[in-house]
């Protein structure tokens, strides 16, 4: 039997992906936080790895979860420019996203890579947001479940199911990332839905794509949707205020 949305907490996430300098990280978060953030929800943001360590002590004792966008999955050696479990763990980040499309289509980051980096985050006891979602040629081709399913539960093996059970799954088709395009909600009902039956009930399912206030409203009465892993909308806080509120 499905579960209501009412019984997984929201979990709203800003994305900053490669913006925002350190003032002006600084000054987001003290907009933010000088207006309600109703404890029903949860609040992340995900920053440059310039940004987290500053960010980690503004945020302070406030409600805002900090995850950074990335990680390599060793613990330390010789891998020029990637941040390790560790090293995240050590400045205060407590969620890591793994899998984001522009690391699979950008950075050519295949699904074992990425299982190897959630396996990382099991063993070190950061949580993993775990992106997944097909591109515009899988979907007109109607290979859209058929990916979604692979990119699960090639990315999952191996975990156990305490991983599983805490990590969060946010469904992104690539198609719909940064291009104004935003999945219907008949395609999102769907697509979560595929991904409910492979996951425990308290694995939360956010969106991601192209999401704004304007139809964040509509995506959060499906049954099916816990929240929202949000990119450019996420930059201004009164904006990602509205999408929360």
């Amino acid at each position: 039997m499905m579960v209501q949305m009412s019984q997984r907490k929201p979990l709203f996430a800003a994305n900053w992906k490669m913006h925002k300098t350190s003032a002006e990280a600084t000054s987001f978060v003290r907009e933010l936080l000088s207006g309600p953030m109703p404890d029903s929800s949860d609040y992340l943001i995900a920053a440059s790895f310039t940004l987290l360590s500053g960010l980690r002590q503004v945020i302070g004792e406030s409600p805002i979860l900090l995850a950074a966008q990335n990680m390599f999955f060793e613990e330390q050696g010789a891998f020029t420019g990637e941040i390790s479990p560790l090293q995240l763990k050590d400045i205060g980040v407590t969620h890591v996203i793994i899998g984001h499309s522009e690391r699979r289509h950008i950075f050519g980051e295949s699904d074992e890579l990425l299982n190897k980096k959630l396996l990382a985050c099991q063993n070190y006891g950061l949580i993993p947001v775990f992106c997944l979602g097909e591109t515009s040629e899988e979907r007109e081709s109607g290979k859209a479940a058929e990916t979604i399913k692979n990119q699960l539960s090639l990315g999952i093996n191996g975990l156990n199911a305490a991983t599983v059970e805490n990590m969060i799954v946010a469904y992104e088709p690539v198609w719909a990332i940064g291009t104004g395009k935003t999945a219907s909600p008949e395609q999102v009902e769907e697509m979560h839905h595929l991904l409910r039956q492979a996951l425990p009930d308290t694995t939360r399912l956010l969106y991601g794509g192209s999401v704004k206030p304007d139809n964040s409203e509509i995506l959060l009465t499906l049954p099916s949707v816990d929240g929202f892993l949000v990119g450019g909308a996420a930059l201004d806080p009164a904006t990602f205020r509205q999408i929360f509120q």
